[in-house]
């Protein structure tokens, strides 16, 4: 399990949303008020920012908590953007891959970040993986669910297929093989916001200002913050948020508790298209 973050806006220090505000990712490593799978986030933590006229991103990973790294603060402090997504990490299972495993990943000029756990792992998606490329996994920067998730997402999104569609896409064929895996999946490519609420929560807040955040759970109290259905596709800019059904699989996932109840106002403002086939 996992919390993550991506936020696009005004440049600002990175720690203005990953650590100053008083329930920020940098608290929930320790101290998540909505997590249902896991107690902390220890096992790793990432950032990754878009400067000005380079498409390609940042990024900053480490293997252990976050409150553990003392570079953390100063490099929060002083490094601005406008695009930012990070995470803090607890392992579906024990590994040695360290930093590399750690959100978020990064292809095609974007980053991306799975919070949740695929059911069954590893049995469970070798057919799955199998369809892929031999370069697609030699290429794999992690020997864990949330490095092949991206893989399976990055090879839509090079064969063509835009951010919603690759995401919704990937979401839809882990599910079908491995039933109850949890799937928020969260992509940007610094100019928009890509995300999935598969059974766990997901927030946005958006505006003032034109900025958008979409996280695990809000980083303070204010009550703007949107709860995003489960079994959802969110799209986003600084100035718009929409959402979308998503159509489980034709095997769908066994409902095994992983659906969380939508017990917090939810005031959809935006509009649903139909959903994603």
């Amino acid at each position: 399990m996992c919390r993550h973050l991506a936020y696009l806006g005004d440049p600002l220090p990175l720690g203005e949303v990953l650590v100053r505000p008083p329930h920020s990712l940098y608290r929930q490593s320790w101290e998540p008020r909505e997590q249902r799978y896991g107690t902390v986030n220890a096992d790793g933590f990432g950032a990754g920012w878009y400067a000005d006229e380079d498409p390609e991103p940042a990024r900053y990973r480490q293997a252990g908590p976050v409150w553990a790294d003392a570079n953390y603060a100063d490099l929060t402090r002083v490094v601005r953007s406008g695009a930012v997504l990070a995470a803090v990490r607890d392992a579906t299972e024990a590994g040695a891959d360290g930093a590399a495993a750690a959100a978020p990943f990064a292809g095609a000029g974007r980053l991306f970040s799975h919070n949740g756990a695929v059911s069954g792992w590893p049995e469970s998606l070798a057919t799955v993986a199998g369809t892929l490329p031999a370069l697609n996994l030699l290429s794999l920067e992690a020997r864990c669910d949330s490095a092949l998730v991206w893989a399976l997402v990055l090879h839509r999104m090079r064969a063509g297929a835009g951010d919603g569609p690759a995401l919704a896409g990937a979401v839809r064929e882990v599910a079908a093989a491995a039933p109850g895996s949890r799937l928020n999946l969260l992509v940007t490519d610094g100019r928009s916001i890509t995300a999935t609420a598969w059974g766990d929560t997901l927030y946005y807040l958006a505006g003032p200002g034109l900025r958008t955040v979409v996280a695990s759970e809000p980083y303070d109290d204010d009550p703007a913050w949107c709860r995003v259905p489960d079994r959802t596709l969110l799209t986003a800019s600084r100035t718009e948020v929409r959402l979308t059904p998503i159509d489980a699989p034709a095997a769908g996932p066994a409902d095994d508790g992983s659906r969380v109840p939508d017990d917090r106002p939810n005031p959809l403002d935006h509009p649903f298209e139909e959903p994603i086939a």
